[in-house]
């Protein structure tokens, strides 16, 4: 049996308007751009993605579930659930991957409702407030954490 080499990228609610829903907040990036600049991403360290948009929450738990059986790792914006859904939050926690958290805005400078987080005790890195970007970024960080469990 080989070794999974897959990150299965996460994106919930409303993602799929990005580029033009509320471009002072989410910048002018659609989601398309978030997929290619995670997909250049993983492929430098030799992985490859999944990515999953949903505006369904059960869509999204499907797709976190399924990957414990291919992915190595999980890059997730769950959008508005981030705040709301202990569900995905155990969907996260019952696949034993490591989580990488990612929100384009700060949350921590937004509404109060936004400033917690179901996700991020589970997740292991925290990529808040770099916009689009910051997917990179996450990715980066999450490959360093998949190469210390395969080496451990």
């Amino acid at each position: 049996m080989t070794t999974p080499r897959r990150l299965l990228l996460v994106n919930g609610p409303n993602l799929n308007l990005l580029g033009t829903r509320q471009p002072e907040i989410y910048g002018c990036d659609t989601l398309a751009d978030v997929e290619r600049i995670t997909t250049e991403a993983a492929g430098r360290h030799g992985l490859d993605v999944r990515a999953v948009q949903s505006n369904h929450e059960g869509v999204l738990i499907d797709a976190i579930h399924a990957a414990r059986l291919d992915c190595v790792g999980i890059v997730i914006n769950a959008g508005g659930l981030t705040h709301t859904s202990v569900a995905l939050r155990d969907a996260l926690t019952s696949v034993d991957l490591p989580v990488a958290e990612v929100h384009i805005s700060n949350i921590a400078e937004r509404e109060a409702f936004r400033h917690f987080s179901y996700i991020e005790d589970v997740a292991v890195v925290h990529v808040i407030g770099e916009g689009v970007p910051g997917y990179a970024r996450a990715v980066d960080l999450l490959a360093e954490v998949v190469a210390g469990r395969a080496d451990g």
